[in-house]
Order: structure tokens, then C-alpha cells, then sequence
């Protein structure tokens, strides 16, 4: 049949009907009219017969013996026809009634699994199994609705946390002071959002390697997440190398790699950290199960969370390279300021002492020479301590790539300036110090490598650099030059001032300084700084401990 639609723009009458279902049976009005004329001609007939031969209300005559026994006959069929009537009535109507009002109470309860009895024939039947097959089909839908509703639930909860996490990376650009903090709270929030095991964060240094920057789920006394790793050799290093995403399914290369042992059982995600379309890290998930088949939604994820960071990352390297610049123009200001004050004013009393001292007539006391040649050399040693600060203020500040790779520009220039032998020995496994520890650090070598010119008159200066198992880092300066009475010295006496400036330092820091001098045995300047380890939140499995994930520095 071809449904026609009005010209009105709403919908014919017929056009919103359904087509029947394939077993579906138009019952005729002739079969039922016939099925009740034979239910009543079976209760009529007994009846009629019964009565048309009854000569006591036809003719008002005594039957005979046959036509008596035919009346009661006819009677008893009646009779039983009349009793067998509400059995049949309440098996085929009355049950089926009360089973069909039973299923409309549970329905209506919420129990969908209700079901009518079916019976073994009859329209009751037919009814029976099509409000079967109605209920089937309602639970159907109705469970289908509830796993779509159950399936959207969960896509805007994963969409909601992860539009909370992109916001949160996104606000914490501008008040994030600490790259290394920043990376590693967000590596904790992507890490609880997607239930992995364990997660890292690398940062790509100059010298083309990958620096851990927050390891969570992974303890360093296992010997597993290296400091420091080689791009290209593991997945990380692809992904830092060429960018975009990848899942693998075991981490034995990992181990091969880092030299230690990692349960093969978990899989692992890399995600590269970009801006711009350069790759500044990698962020790596570990799964105890395979991830699978990742969504559209799931992998954009995953990107601009990389993404974020990676603008995080370049705007903390931008910071760094303004403040610097502020510190080489404030340090420029008041080297200048120095120079045309003090330095001048200095110079020229230099200058009228050493007049003054070859103005003196040649019987003058031998005293009074003395104290005027002492005058000229303690201005003499000013100019130059102060021609040395300001030298110190115009040098270019830290460049914080690291303190085994700052510690060589001074090195250089200690050769360079000296042309003393320096020979340096680096143990060093590419851990990156707090920007303030490792300034005073370097200053201390500074400090060192200066008085050690200056005063020292060595032929060899040793530099080491370690950083030991007791997360310690060791720096020791030694010379063999002509050495020192420490004994005899005090605070305020000119070669010695750079050891209680030293000693200052160290004091900020919480260093262990120690500086062992003897005439002609040369100096040894030693240096023990307790490290801060790297920010970690250890994995504990799910009912063993806190729920709460932390981020601590050990």
C-alpha cells in the first residue's frame, strides 16, 4: 500500500501505521461469529430438546418409558453441558486474565523478565505470545537504552576530566614557577584519568639525550627509569625523535636498554611533548593491561595534553631566557656604577699614595715608609678585588643546561686567563639541580678556580665532578701550588676572603664544604651537596595502602 501525504505538510492518516509483524493472523468475522453459534447451539440444544419432549409441559400428558428416558438424558446433558461451562470459562478466560493482570503488575513494578504463561491453544495462546514478545522487545530496548545511557555517561565523564585536566594545564602555565613541578602533578592527573600503572616524563636536553623529569610507579633502587637515556633507542626515544604517538604491547627493550628488569607483562603508551611543531619530550604511560584500540577522542586527548605541555615547556624556557636577561642588565647596571664610582675612587687614591710614598724625603722613618708602602698595597689589592667583581658582574649568568655542562665555560676561561694545566673528571649521570643550588654550586668553583690563580701559583688544577649513590653530589677542587696556613688566617684578611665566601654559600645550600691547605702541599677545596631526588609518587596496587596519589619530593 502506497501512503500519500497531505498537501498541508502533515502527515495522511494512514501514514504513521506500522507494518504488521510476518506471523501476525487477521482474524475474520465469520470465524469468530461461527465459533460463538456453536458455543450456543451446545448449550441450547440440550435444552430445547429437552423441553420439546416433555409431555407434561406439551400436552400435559404422562411421558412413556422411552420418551422418559430420552427427557432425562437430555437432562443430564444439560446439566453437564451447565457445570462444564465455568471450568472451561476460567481455564480459558478467567486464568489467562489473571496471569495477564499478574504480568501487568510486575511491568509496572520494573520487572521486564515477567512473562505470561503461554497456554496450549487457543486465542489466549496467540495473545500470550505476542505480549511475550512485547515484553521481550521492551527489555530489550530498554536494556539497549540503558548501556547507550551508561556508554554516554562515561564519555562525558571522560570528557569532563579531560577538559579539567587541559584546563588546569592551561591555567597553570602562568603560575607554575617550577617546569619540573608542573610536569610532574599533570603526569600524576593523566595517569589517574586512564588508570595506568605507572607513568614518566622526559625532557630532550642539547646534547641530544632524554632527562627524567618525574617517574611515578617506577623505584629507583630497581634500577629502572635511567636518569638519562639516548634518543632513538627505545620507543620513548622514537617518539621523542620523530614525534606523534605509540603504543607497544612488553617493555623488555626498556630494561635491555636502562640495564634493569621490567615486568613484560605491562604495555606502554608514548606521547611526544610539542610546540610548534617541535619535539621538546615524551610522556609514557604503562599499562598492567593492553590499551587497545584507542578512540578518536582518546588519542586527542592524549595529544593536547602533549600539546599543553609543550607549551608550557616553551614558555618556561622563554621566562628563563627574559629573567636572564634582566639579571646580565641589572648585573651590567651595577658593574658600571662600580666602575665609575668606587673603581675611580680607588684608582685615585692609589694614584696619590704612590705620589705621596715617592714624595717622601729620603730621611723619612723607615715606619712611616712601611705603613705608606702597606697603604698602597691594601688599595692596590682593592682595585684589583674590585676590578675582579666587577668582572664577575659583567660574566654572563647560569646557564642551567646542567651542572656538568656550566661548569666548563669556567673552566675554559680558567685556562685561558692562567694557562694552567686543568684537567677535569666528570662521574656525572646528567642529573639537572635546582637553579639556585646550582648556581652557588658553580660560584663556589668559581671562587675556587679564582683564588687558585691568583694565589696558588700552581702548574696543575684538578677539577671532579660526581654524583654519587647516596644522592650526593661531589665537586672537589685541587691544586698544587704553594698552599696556605688556614690556621693563622682570619675572616677579614684579602687572599682568604674567598674561603668564608665560599663557606657562605655552602651554608645556603646545605653543603658540606671543607677546604684543606699547608704551605707548599698546594689546596684542596671539597664539596658534598645533599640532591633533592627526582619528583616520584610511588605505585601502590589498589587496596594496599592510601588512595590518595602524592607527589614528594625524596
Amino acid at each position: 500500500m502506497k501512503l500519500q501525504l497531505s498537501t498541508s505538510g502533515r502527515a495522511a492518516p494512514g501514514a504513521w501505521l506500522i507494518r504488521p509483524d510476518r506471523d501476525w493472523r487477521h482474524k475474520t468475522g465469520w470465524r469468530i461469529a461461527l465459533v460463538m453459534l456453536v458455543l450456543t447451539a451446545a448449550l441450547a440444544l440440550p435444552v430445547v430438546l429437552a423441553l420439546a419432549l416433555n409431555p407434561w409441559i406439551v400436552r400435559d400428558s404422562p411421558p412413556d418409558g422411552g420418551t422418559a428416558v430420552v427427557q432425562l438424558a437430555a437432562l443430564i446433558l444439560a446439566l453437564l453441558v451447565i457445570l462444564t461451562l465455568p471450568l472451561l470459562a476460567y481455564r480459558y478466560l478467567v486464568r489467562p486474565l489473571f496471569h495477564l493482570r499478574h504480568w501487568a503488575q510486575r511491568v509496572r513494578g520494573g520487572n521486564l523478565a515477567a512473562r505470561i504463561p503461554t497456554p496450549q491453544r487457543g486465542e489466549f495462546d496467540e495473545l500470550a505470545r505476542d505480549v511475550n514478545g512485547l515484553t521481550e522487545r521492551l527489555e530489550r530496548l530498554t536494556r539497549d537504552m540503558r548501556e547507550e545511557v551508561r556508554t554516554q555517561t562515561e564519555r562525558l565523564e571522560q570528557k569532563s576530566r579531560s577538559l579539567q585536566i587541559l584546563y588546569e594545564v592551561a591555567s597553570s602555565i602562568n603560575t607554575s614557577r617550577d617546569l619540573d613541578e608542573l610536569l610532574a602533578r599533570f603526569l600524576a592527573r593523566t595517569q589517574e584519568t586512564l588508570g595506568a600503572a605507572a607513568a614518566t616524563a622526559r625532557l630532550v636536553t642539547p646534547d641530544g639525550q632524554m632527562r627524567l623529569v618525574a617517574n611515578i610507579g617506577f623505584r629507583r633502587d630497581e634500577r629502572q627509569c635511567r636518569h638519562l637515556l639516548p634518543l632513538g633507542r627505545c620507543l620513548c626515544g622514537q617518539v621523542a625523535s620523530d614525534g606523534g604517538m605509540e603504543v607497544q604491547e612488553g617493555v623488555r627493550d626498556c630494561g635491555r636498554i636502562e640495564g634493569g628488569e621490567y615486568d613484560d607483562s605491562l604495555s606502554m603508551m608514548a606521547v611526544s611533548l610539542q610546540h610548534q611543531g617541535r619535539t621538546l619530550g615524551v610522556y609514557s604511560l604503562f599499562f598492567e593491561q593492553p590499551p587497545g584500540e584507542l578512540s578518536e577522542d582518546m588519542r586527542g586527548l592524549l595529544t593536547s595534553i602533549g600539546q599543553h605541555l609543550g607549551m608550557a615547556i616553551e614558555k618556561s624556557r622563554l621566562d628563563e631566557q627574559a629573567r636572564r636577561g634582566e639579571v646580565m642588565e641589572e648585573r651590567a647596571r651595577m658593574s658600571h656604577e662600580l666602575h665609575d664610582s668606587l673603581a675611580q675612587t680607588l684608582a685615585s687614591l692609589r694614584f696619590r699614595v704612590g705620589a705621596l710614598n715617592e714624595s717622601l724625603p729620603a730621611d723619612s722613618p723607615d715606619q712611616v715608609r712601611r705603613e705608606a708602602d702597606s697603604l698602597w698595597r691594601s688599595l692596590d689589592q682593592a682595585n684589583q678585588e674590585l676590578r675582579e667583581l666587577i668582572r664577575h658582574f659583567r660574566a654572563p649568568p647560569v646557564s642551567h643546561h646542567g651542572l656538568d655542562v656550566d661548569i666548563d665555560p669556567l673552566i675554559a676561561r680558567f685556562r685561558e686567563e692562567t694557562g694552567v694545566n686543568t684537567f677535569v673528571q666528570k662521574d656525572w649521570d646528567g642529573r639537572r639541580m635546582p637553579e639556585s643550588m646550582e648556581t652557588e654550586v658553580l660560584r663556589i668553583v668559581q671562587e675556587a678556580l679564582c683564588n687558585a690563580g691568583k694565589h696558588a701559583e700552581p702548574r696543575n688544577v684538578r677539577v671532579l665532578l660526581r654524583s654519587d649513590s647516596a644522592h650526593r653530589v661531589v665537586v672537589m677542587i685541587e691544586d698544587d701550588g704553594r698552599g696556605a696556613d688556614l690556621g693563622s688566617c682570619t675572616a677579614g684578611e684579602g687572599e682568604h676572603i674567598g674561603f668564608n665566601v665560599m663557606q657562605r654559600r655552602a651554608e645556603r645550600i646545605g653543603a658540606d664544604l671543607r677546604i684543606e691547605s699547608e704551605p707548599g702541599e698546594g689546596t684542596r677545596v671539597s664539596l658534598s651537596v645533599p640532591y633533592p631526588e627526582d619528583r616520584a609518587v610511588s605505585f601502590i596496587p589498589r587496596g594496599q595502602g592510601d588512595d590518595e596519589t602524592r607527589i614528594a619530593d625524596r
